[in-house]
């Protein structure tokens, strides 16, 4: 039976705004209150579900959240009609005005964690909903989240949704930004890497950036995936790199089936985290252990170019390629890598550069905006066929995109409450085109 790694992508949101809200998170902090352009943002994320889709990889499409998150702020004490709870917000409170815009769900690669049929003891394919515990603005995600992913993934038989993880600093879980898997084929039984930044039983931890993944958070959802424990490894994040910005392990390290591509400095104690992945690999193609040096990227440039926040895929012709953003043609030792990359020994053999400014500018590049989520021939049927891109729903989305998102957004128009009708407006239709259901709880007052 084939199977298939299916990128599901988020689509970015029409209230798509640099507020710098994510605190550890450089292009984030740097960017804030940049004018945004919403519709072309969710243009750019499109074309690159297009591009893969062209590939022969399978692509699928994650809704975005109904922002501003108006039933957020009356929990907080705001009263009123929408309005007006909206207007209290802006005058007393404009950061957490900022927190409930925020169309940070767009960054699917944090929605949850799933472990694919082959690894779980009852042959399903697993969703955890990240509880997202360490930054307020994402931390309302998770309900959403969770509808979202049963509406796509709603056949019991082949799928199971479990709770997100208690929401306490113990549990911090930032999902599948911070999850790999290697294996010598998608279908077959693979090692789950867990990469986490910090242990409560131990003292190592970085310095000045909060570590938002935990070892606990780590361990429970392995446990509630049913994974095995030889197949399973949870390894450290090097806490000086978080300190640089790589706030999720994908910001430094990269897998996909038999090749691990990771930056020198990737993780605590490296040399025996290595050893530990070589150790448990069982495939019977060989692992290809691609570690990046200092003298060829910095962690600041990695940072900078998101050069390990490419995408890493297999090509249906053979081989694999690696869906890069287009900022890593931008620094010289980053396209010298990529160049010499591809003519080594190795599978991968071919570079796709994407325009992600809109994305990249808020801190999330290609692999941010994606979900991979493993799938057999049977699963992949079970999956709400609407949510799965072809070419009319491609240009049926584009066409939705330019009726109801905006061209620029700036901080001053999230207190104009005709922006909240828009998102509502637009994301009512964008659930009839996806088939989604009763998944947002708004209620328009």
């Amino acid at each position: 039976m084939s199977v298939y790694e299916v990128n599901f992508d988020g689509l970015v949101g029409p209230t798509h705004n640099y507020a710098g809200l994510s605190y550890g998170n450089v292009a984030s902090s740097n960017n804030a209150d940049l004018e945004s352009n919403p519709q072309q943002a969710a243009l750019q994320g499109l074309e690159k579900m297009w591009t893969l889709e062209k590939l022969g990889i399978p692509q699928g499409v994650i809704a975005p959240h109904v922002r501003p998150d108006v039933a957020s702020l009356r929990a907080l004490g705001f009263s009123g009609t929408d309005p007006q709870v909206i207007a209290k917000a802006a005058k007393l409170e404009p950061l957490l005005l900022k927190a409930v815009y925020s169309a940070s769900a767009m960054w699917t690669a944090n929605a949850a964690t799933v472990s694919p049929s082959s690894d779980t003891d009852n042959l399903k394919v697993h969703f955890t909903p990240a509880n997202l515990s360490n930054k307020f603005h994402r931390s309302i995600e998770a309900p959403t989240t969770s509808r979202i992913l049963k509406a796509i993934f709603s056949d019991e038989n082949h799928f199971e949704h479990h709770s997100p993880l208690p929401n306490h600093p113990l549990f911090g879980d930032e999902g599948a930004a911070n999850h790999t898997r290697l294996s010598d084929s998608y279908g077959h039984k693979g090692l789950a890497l867990f990469v986490y930044g910090e242990d409560a039983k131990t003292q190592v931890k970085p310095s000045c950036y909060p570590a938002r993944q935990t070892r606990q958070a780590c361990e429970a959802i392995a446990r509630s995936h049913g994974l095995s424990r030889a197949r399973t490894l949870f390894i450290q994040q090097n806490p000086e790199v978080i300190d640089q910005g790589v706030f999720h392990n994908d910001v430094i390290a990269i897998g996909n089936e038999n090749v691990f591509l990771f930056h020198e400095k990737a993780f605590y104690q490296q040399k025996q985290s290595i050893e530990e992945v070589r150790a448990h690999y069982t495939g019977s193609r060989p692992l290809h252990l691609l570690e990046v040096s200092c003298g060829d990227v910095s962690v600041e440039e990695a940072v900078k170019s998101y050069l390990f926040n490419s995408q890493l895929v297999s090509l249906p012709s053979g081989g694999m390629a690696i869906i890069a953003p287009s900022e890593c043609q931008t620094i010289d030792s980053v396209e010298r890598y990529f160049s010499a990359l591809c003519k080594a020994s190795n599978p991968i053999n071919e570079v796709f550069y994407i325009d992600l400014k809109q994305s990249m500018q808020n801190g999330g590049g290609p692999a941010c905006l994606r979900l991979r989520v493993t799938l057999n021939q049977t699963e992949l049927a079970a999956v709400n066929p609407a949510c799965l891109l072809d070419e009319p729903l491609y240009k049926r989305l584009q066409m939705w995109v330019k009726k109801h998102y905006r061209d620029r957004l700036r901080e001053v128009d999230l207190a104009d409450p005709s922006l909240l009708l828009e998102s509502q407006s637009a994301l009512d239709e964008l659930t009839q085109i996806l088939h989604l259901g009763s998944v947002y709880d708004f209620q328009r007052i």
